[in-house]
């Protein structure tokens, strides 16, 4: 990819395997709430969600009415200890099924995402089992990555081959431009929230601004 995204390098990341195009961001404020970590990494994290929510020009806010807090992230190191969550059953009713589906696939980590009655996102789970490979990743760019991954929905292929980060010069790891810039242009309050038709890609890109 290009450091401005086309039209088509667009659409790619909102199609999913089965071939429907989907777009969808936030239709609330942000409140984040972050389970199993020190104060800082949980420090860390924050920054991150804080940093894309502003670079989305998006909000957050200090509680979310229906569930007080609409942004979960998990660490932990096995995925059983989800089934001792209190009340996570109750907001992931396939809880049970969904731990033997990731243990069963030696999955580090998982997302959910909620939407409300136009499809706009309401709320988002992040799971990450803290194993060998994720450990290994600092905590700076494993949380902007994350988010990145979750202020949008992205295709469930948007970032298998490439990640949304990349490398400066003296090795820190920073987001991309172009999806930084493509992140931006979602939230344009111009556009919908939600929409199915591949043209939206088109209206993305042209609020893309050349780099």
């Amino acid at each position: 990819m290009s450091e401005t995204l086309n039209a088509h390098e667009i659409e790619a990341l909102f199609t999913r395997a089965d071939g429907d195009f989907l777009f969808a961001r936030w239709g609330r404020p942000i409140v984040p709430i972050v389970f199993g970590v020190d104060d800082r990494t949980l420090g860390i994290v924050k920054g991150a969600i804080e940093a894309v929510v502003a670079l989305a020009d998006h909000k957050m806010a200090e509680t979310d009415p229906e569930l007080g807090a609409n942004l979960m992230i998990f660490f932990f190191r096995d995925w059983e200890e989800l089934r001792e969550v209190p009340d996570l059953d109750r907001l992931l009713p396939d809880l049970g099924p969904l731990v033997d589906r990731l243990i069963a696939a030696g999955a580090n980590q998982y997302r959910i995402f909620r939407f409300d009655e136009a499809g706009a996102i309401r709320a988002s789970f992040v799971f990450l089992r803290m194993d060998e490979d994720l450990s290994a990743v600092p905590a700076e760019t494993l949380a902007l990555s994350q988010i990145v991954q979750t202020i949008l929905l992205w295709s469930d292929r948007a970032f298998t081959d490439r990640s949304p980060l990349a490398a400066l010069p003296g090795g820190e790891l920073v987001l991309r431009p172009e999806i930084g810039g493509l992140i931006r242009a979602a939230y344009d309050s111009v556009l919908p929230s939600v929409s199915r038709d591949a043209s939206h890609a088109l209206r993305l890109s042209a609020r893309l601004a050349p780099t």
